[in-house]
């Protein structure tokens, strides 16, 4: 398994909500207006089971949206507190849904991030939380970024299951 410095989120109650909420609310709520592209954008996040790229996100609107206009979304996203980014082992980012604490420009995500060897899956592990780091003096905090490698459950699943027949 490997251990990198990253950052992420889960499903908690602000994605619950989030999940649950209508979207034009989400907007609303956080003073964006109601376009075809954030609409389109955040119901993939919604429905996602875990982190996208944005080429994930590029492929799955087709030819709806061009390059700039997915990036200046997810950046709106990111900026309001909706979702926040995850670095990649590639140095690539993705982005999932925040949680409860996050907010415009304040981002609190303080779990550790699981990426699936297999399925490529990336899953916030909210319920984990990142180990307390001791700085050198004159070091100061900003932010810590837990990545694990692995394989996930599901992936796992059948290997699981044949072990314990």
């Amino acid at each position: 398994m490997a251990l990198l410095m990253v950052f992420s989120t889960t499903i908690h109650s602000k994605q619950l909500r989030m999940m649950h909420s209508s979207i034009g609310d989400i907007l609303k709520a956080n003073s964006l207006s109601i376009t075809d592209s954030r609409k389109t954008i955040l119901e993939l996040f919604q429905n996602s089971k875990g982190a996208l790229a944005h080429a994930d996100i590029e492929n799955k609107t087709a030819s709806q949206f061009d390059r700039v206009t997915i990036y200046r979304t997810l950046q709106t996203f990111v900026d309001k507190g909706i979702i926040h980014t995850i670095p990649t082992p590639d140095n690539s980012v993705k982005y999932a849904l925040c949680k409860d604490s996050c907010g415009q420009g304040h981002h609190h995500d303080n779990h550790i991030h699981f990426i699936c060897d297999k399925c490529a899956v990336t899953y916030c592990l909210d319920h984990v939380q990142i180990p307390q780091v001791a700085l050198p003096t004159g070091f100061v905090y900003t932010q810590t970024d837990v990545l694990v490698s692995g394989i996930c459950k599901n992936c796992n699943a059948p290997s699981l299951k044949a072990t314990n027949e």
